[in-house]
Parts: structure tokens; sequence; C-alpha cells
């Protein structure tokens, strides 16, 4: 599904410099790397800060911390995303409320969210699903009439855009995760949340690190996640070439489309919106039966993701059945998705096609 190895011989010189700098440097945590990263990030992404963590999840839940969701709220999100996105609102001690998404882009559906709202009701968490932005200015306009806060989760689509803003610049917070394979991913664990709030960036360095502003005085209880030096300075060179990385995944994601419309519902983009791909995720008819062919072929595939949220089995005690989603239920039975990444050859790419044409067409 993909190879890093590629990335890494491209910018090994730099990747090793940008190291070994830190190594002589003496300086492991929070040091002048991750601030040179913050800076760069929210130049890059137009907010006043951002605040790099531990990881992607911790990027959530501390967000939803310092936006002051707790004991007693709801927080509205998608049942179709990875784990992460409901473990957050649980850790911050919220109750997560799930609403259905749209067919078309798997993102949250403004409508199903509004079907949702309670008086309970604190904030939303729109997903930004394998790439592509939710329909945000729907979501916000919801958020704006109900009072609502909204936060993004962003960590499938570094550098994806809602008109001329970039994810993660457009609501209250954003949430990246810079887990290796993202689009833009280091070489281990690592997250970041971008705001406009000087105040929300703030308390979010409290949390982070221990509830300090530093010298052993701790003005909350706060979280051991902060980001290390070693993998900010593998961020600042990616970062430079992050809009070189998106504009090959789509011109790959270009060549799929070219190559498998005919044959089956491929990823839309909806005007406005720049889908970043960080997953090519295709809906298949006979889904399992097509995999098993590709994986005779040689062909990888991956199932992103085969059980919904309100499904899964560590969350029965929010008391969601079969049914209540039906969107969601549909397409995860559907979803398959391919190969991509920005170095991937188009010879390579042809034969993914070809093979699926093939795995299709013995299915039917």
């Amino acid at each position: 599904m993909l190879d890093l190895r590629e990335q890494l011989r491209a910018l090994q010189a730099e990747l090793l410099e940008a190291t070994r700098e830190v190594l002589l440097s003496g300086r492991y945590i929070l040091g002048p790397k991750v601030e040179e990263f913050e800076r760069a990030a929210a130049r890059y992404l137009g907010v006043a800060e951002t605040v790099a963590v531990a990881s992607g999840t911790d990027a959530l839940h501390l967000a939803l911390r310092a936006l002051g969701v707790g004991p007693g709220d709801e927080v509205i999100t998608t049942p179709f995303s990875f784990f992460a996105t409901v473990e957050a609102i649980l850790y911050a001690g919220a109750r997560p409320v799930f609403a259905d998404i749209r067919e078309d882009t798997f993102n949250l559906d403004p409508r199903e969210v509004k079907r949702r709202l309670s008086p309970r009701t604190k904030a939303i968490l729109a997903v930004h699903l394998f790439g592509c932005p939710s329909d945000m200015p729907a979501l916000l306009e919801l958020a704006r009439r109900h009072g609502l806060r909204v936060l993004e989760d962003c960590a499938q689509a570094f550098g994806a855009t809602v008109g001329e803003q970039k994810v993660g610049s457009l609501a209250d917070a954003g949430c990246f995760s810079f887990y290796p394979s993202k689009n833009l991913g280091g070489m281990g664990d690592g997250g970041l949340v971008s705001t406009h709030s000087a105040e929300l960036a703030e308390r979010l360095r409290l949390l982070r690190n221990h509830g300090s502003p530093g010298g052993y005085v701790h003005e909350e209880v706060g979280y051991n996640s902060r980001l290390d030096e070693l993998q900010a300075a593998v961020l600042l060179v990616k970062l430079r070439y992050i809009e070189d990385f998106n504009e090959a995944r789509r011109r790959k994601a270009a060549l799929y489309r070219e190559l498998l419309a005919d044959v089956l519902s491929c990823p839309v983009e909806p005007q406005g919106l720049r889908h970043v791909y960080h997953q090519f995720t295709v809906k298949v008819p006979r889904r399992d039966q097509v995999r098993e062919c590709l994986r005779r072929k040689g062909i990888a595939s991956t199932v992103y993701y085969p059980l919904p949220l309100h499904l899964q089995p560590a969350l029965r005690g929010l008391g969601w059945k079969e049914g209540d989603f039906p969107v969601a239920e549909r397409v995860a039975r559907q979803v398959l998705s391919l190969p991509l990444w920005p170095e991937l050859s188009e010879a390579s790419l042809r034969e993914v096609a070809r093979g699926l044409r093939q795995c299709l067409k013995q299915s039917s």
C-alpha cells in the first residue's frame, strides 16, 4: 500500500543533516526545531498559532479539553473514521453523538448533524476523511446559529483546501497527525493543533507539558504530550515539499479515475474543495471477493474502515445499533483503498487498475 523508502532516498541528504543538527545540539524535547516547525506550519496553514504535540490523537484530545469540552457535553461527529476520533471525545469526558455521512464524500452530512443537536451539544468534530474536506461552510453556519464550537480532524488532509483556505484554519482548531503514512509524515508519532486564538494556543501549551509553563510550577493537571526535536527536524524538511507531494497524489488520483471511472465509483471532488488523496478509496461491489482476487495477483489493497464506530465492541455502552446510520454502514461494506503515494510509478498504478478491472469482471 505504501513504500516510504523512495521518499527517504530523495530527501536523504537533507534529513541526515537535519537530524545531525539535533543530535549535536543536545536539545531533544520542545527545543528550537519544534518552535521553528510550529512557526512554519502556522505560515503554511494560514493561522496565528500552532502547537506541536506527541500524536494526532493527543491533538484531538487536548484541543477538546482546551475548548472547554468535558463531562456532560455532547460532541457530534462521524461514525465513519479512525477510532481516535471518538477516543478523544471520550478522553475529554464527553459523549460522542454520531451523525450519518454523505455517500459521495464519506464525510459528515450537515443535515444529519442538525438532526442530532440537543441542549447538551457543545461541539462538532468534522473529519476530512481520506484527504477530502468536509462541508465546512454548512457546518460552520450550523455551529454559528447554535453557539457551538467546531473542531477539524485534519489527520488525513494536510494541505487540503476549502476555497482559498487550508483545512485547519477554518474552525476553532484543527488537529493533525504526522504518523509516517500521512501526507506530511514523520519518522514516528507526532501531532499538531492549529488555531487563530492565542489564548487557546497558550492553554494547549500548558496541557501538553503537565499543565506547566515551566519552572516546576503547574497551573493545572495536564499531560505529557511533547513533540521531540528529531521529529520536528524531519517534518521541517518534508514541509518544504508538501505541495509537491500533494500535487503528485492528485495527478495519480486523476489517472486512477481515468482508468477506473467507467467500472466503479471513484472519489469525488465537490466544487471549491481540494482533495489531497491520503487514500484513493473506491466503492466496490462484492468487495471482499474482489479484494481476494487482487491479493492473488499480488496487488495490495486495504479496507478503511470495515466496522463503523457506532458498531465497535468498545463502544457498545453508547447504545447505538446496526441500522442507526445506514449510509455509513453501507459504505463500510463497499470501500476499498488502492495503493497511492507521491512516488508510485505510473506503470505500477496502471498495473493496479488493470488488475482491479480484471477482478471486477471475474466477480460479476
